[in-house]
């Protein structure tokens, strides 16, 4: 019951995010910024709930030892994500969303968005690659332990990580990516979990 519980967890997020991928508007216009603006407000709170994918098998005070530091260095750079693209999600979305909305109907929304785009393109560049150095931290810290369990999960995750640099959510690689992420994260609960010693009864 506790893996089921801790599957269910970590793929939570990645799941909603790949059904708000699909629907996604697929690009930024007049038409399109009320609908933009609204969904990555809603969005807001769930990207960095990514995290739980490696937060959970990590959920223990590190040691004082390279297991630890790689533990310390997983949670450091989980938070780098969080706050970074939490950022790209409030630049390039929100915030473009609602200057396009409110834009001049005679204006060109070029000169509007892309600045913003570029901005927000910039700090979530930094949330996808800390994401990653997670992924990776996240593997050296759990492997002592559990050993080759942790190797599955990990491949998968780094996939979905290179592919998330430059997907986003956008239908289709976005979507597969958060799928990606799920499908990794919930190896690595599994076989994190399936390590542990069961009791027997007498």
């Amino acid at each position: 019951m506790l893996t089921i519980r801790n599957i269910t967890l970590v793929t939570v997020a990645p799941v909603v995010l790949a059904a708000a991928g699909a629907a996604h508007p697929h690009g930024l216009s007049r038409a399109t910024a009320t609908d933009w603006t609204q969904l990555h407000i809603v969005l807001l709170p769930v990207f960095p709930l990514l995290t739980l994918g490696l937060l959970v098998p990590l959920w223990h005070r590190p040691r004082p030892d390279l297991t630890g530091f790689a533990t310390a260095v997983a949670w450091t750079s989980a938070f780098t994500y969080a706050a970074f693209y939490t950022g790209l999600d409030a630049v390039a979305g929100i915030a473009a969303g609602t200057a396009v909305e409110h834009a001049a109907g005679t204006a060109d929304i070029g000169p509007i968005k892309h600045p913003l785009y570029d901005a927000g393109e910039s700090l979530g560049q930094v949330g996808a690659y800390a994401l990653i150095v997670a992924v990776v931290a996240t593997a050296v810290a759990l492997f002592p332990k559990h050993g080759v369990r942790v190797v599955p999960g990990t491949v998968v995750l780094l996939v979905a990580g290179w592919s998330f640099t430059d997907s986003h959510i956008f239908w289709p690689r976005g979507v597969w990516t958060m799928l990606g992420f799920a499908l990794g994260f919930a190896l690595l609960a599994a076989g994190t979990r399936r390590s542990e010693s069961v009791p027997r009864r007498a």
